[in-house]
């Protein structure tokens, strides 16, 4: 029998602790081994043990999250996974943390639906085991730095399988995009590489409601394409990467020679909303031959099933190698499909993929 993940929770409320300390004991997968509501009482409690995993607050007394991660990163990386709220600069700020090594984003944990609480389950135990899985890796110092709990569902429940739609002819290339763990960098390093003409670009990243808008305009402001959270009805062009927001599932769609997005509300479907498996089959049905599918880094088999609907379909598909992935999950498992009819290191990806859009 596997060890369980070794958690520590460090948040300075003391419901938020006790909240997730309960979600982690209703796995039999999670073990917390402590709790402490500063990074300093979490780095007295760190010499005495080494957990698998850290949850961590970013705004607390004393010191600050993104300060504790600056100095565990560069003093004994342990993967860490940001708990953050949505209000204020707490976006801003979890996204600063992805750049200073932290794995994943969660939402803080709060009262609502039985819904809500069951999915949010969902993504927390699954966002920590993914950490577990990574392979953490030393950060500079900061001076020189600045020198299975919802049931199992398919794409079927937001869209059926169905033939491609015939529809005026056109020969515009799109491509769509799906990463989890580890795939806030390697897309910042995928659509930095594309040039200001490259082909509409949409993606589905793994991520917390709200944050993705922070995602975006972060992207926006240092990459040649433009960058922008996908609203329903936005037209795929080109220049232009679109993000499909958090807890909102998000589809390719096409009116005549037109493709554009439509954003919706829906199931979790393998097991995240917005899926990559519901992007990759509406690409399939709606773009076919026209698409180039890319899965990146992250755990789990969201798009591995989309992606071969996509390569069924005429479309051309990449997928990011092991080497480079923060998580090898879903490009392997596409891999293992036959979804996949090239797989690339992270730098040479965009590259290709516009060398295969003007091919």
């Amino acid at each position: 029998m596997t060890d369980p993940i070794k958690v520590m929770i460090i948040d300075d409320s003391a419901v938020v602790r006790e909240t997730l300390k309960a979600v982690f004991e209703d796995d039999p997968a999670i073990e917390v081994i402590a709790t402490a509501s500063d990074p300093i009482i979490a780095a007295k409690k760190l010499e005495s043990m080494i957990p698998d995993v850290i949850t961590l607050d970013i705004e607390m007394p004393r010191m600050d999250g993104i300060s504790f991660l600056k100095q565990l990163m560069s003093q004994h990386p342990i993967p860490v996974v940001v708990c953050s709220s949505q209000a204020g600069e707490g976006s801003g700020n979890a996204l600063q943390a992805l750049e200073y090594g932290a794995i994943e984003i969660i939402e803080k944990p709060k009262l609502g639906t039985k819904v809500f609480l069951e999915e949010s389950k969902v993504r927390i135990c699954d966002v920590v085991k993914a950490a577990h899985q990574t392979r953490v890796k030393k950060i500079p110092t900061p001076d020189a730095r600045e020198q299975d709990i919802a049931p199992k569902l398919t794409a079927d429940a937001v869209l059926p399988r169905a033939r491609a739609v015939s529809v005026i002819e056109t020969t515009e290339r799109i491509v769509v995009v799906g990463a989890s763990t580890g795939g806030t960098e390697a897309l910042r390093e995928f659509l930095q590489g594309l040039p200001l003409d490259a082909p509409g670009v949409v993606i589905v990243q793994h991520m917390p409601e709200n944050f993705t808008a922070a995602f975006a305009r972060r992207l926006d402001g240092i990459c040649r394409v433009s960058v922008k959270e996908a609203a329903d009805n936005d037209t795929v062009v080109r220049g232009r990467a679109l993000i499909a927001p958090g807890n909102r599932h998000t589809l390719l769609k096409r009116s005549g020679a037109r493709y554009y997005v439509e954003v919706r509300d829906g199931p979790l479907v393998s097991r995240h909303r917005p899926s990559a498996d519901v992007l990759f089959r509406s690409a399939a049905r709606y773009a076919g031959r026209n698409a180039i599918g890319v899965i990146m880094t992250g755990m789990g088999d969201d798009g591995a099933r989309g992606m071969l609907e996509m390569k069924e379909a005429g479309a051309y598909t990449v997928a990011q190698d092991e080497e480079t992935c923060v998580v090898f999950g879903m490009p392997n498992e596409a891999i293992k499909r036959g979804a996949v009819d090239k797989v690339l290191g992270l730098p040479a990806i965009a590259q290709h993929v516009i060398w295969t859009a003007g091919n």
